[in-house]
């Protein structure tokens, strides 16, 4: 006999609780439906819809924020990459001490770029970098161009706040689906509940159940794998 599974969708919970809602509300006999609270089901989908609602939205805004912060953690690493080889290149040629740059936090005797794969490494180093830049030009040294240190900063800083920015985006979505995870386990056992009404109503005494009926009123059967291929033969 093929069994029910419930839903396992934010979007399947709705359905199924507004199928039911609707065919139990229209249905004209409700007798064995005294244990069931329509208006408390009704309650329970209105908050879970709203739920569903914010978290999608706030789901999207992440999203369209996150595509943001993809281009300007791009520009932002090349800009500080670019910054730190071309004093590397200016401690070769010797126009800087190279002492100086442990004012930047980079190894002295050595000319590799460090790695700026992620966004923690580009905010650490964009940090170290507009620092000791600034620090040496205090000490009367002359400003890198080409990129300035003040175009770097720019970028830098663009990048920073887009970094900001995401984070609060993500915990609105993170809050809003730890909402929905507690919700789920009272939508689920409201559409248990409520199938096993289904169920009963549409049983005959020998327990055997009308599954196209309850299919109606939104249950959703699975054949068993053995009952798949007596099918297909």
């Amino acid at each position: 006999m093929p069994y029910r599974r419930l839903p396992n969708t934010d979007a399947g919970r709705i359905r199924a609780l507004k199928k039911g809602l609707e065919m139990l509300l229209h249905s004209s006999n409700n007798s064995c439906f005294q244990k069931i609270n329509s208006h408390l089901l009704q309650t329970e989908l209105t908050n879970f819809e709203g739920l569903y609602r914010h978290y999608n939205d706030a789901l999207r805004t992440q999203t369209a924020s996150s595509k943001k912060l993809q281009q300007l953690s791009k520009n932002a690493r090349i800009y500080v990459s670019h910054f730190i080889q071309v004093l590397n290149l200016a401690v070769i040629r010797k126009e800087i001490n190279k002492e100086l740059k442990s004012l930047y936090g980079l190894n002295i005797d050595s000319n590799t770029v460090p790695d700026l794969i992620s966004n923690e490494q580009i905010l650490k180093w964009g940090e170290r970098i507009i620092s000791g830049e600034n620090l040496r030009k205090m000490q009367g040294g002359s400003p890198i161009y080409n990129p300035s240190i003040a175009r770097v900063n720019v970028t830098y800083s663009q990048f920073k706040d887009a970094c900001f920015v995401q984070k609060i985006h993500q915990d609105s979505t993170n809050k809003w689906l730890e909402k929905l995870r507690i919700k789920r386990k009272i939508i689920d056992q409201l559409i248990h509940s409520l199938w096993n009404a289904i169920e009963e109503k549409f049983s005959s005494e020998g327990g055997q159940i009308d599954l196209e009926t309850c299919k109606t009123w939104g249950l959703v059967y699975y054949l068993r794998k053995s009952e798949r291929e007596a099918t297909k033969q």
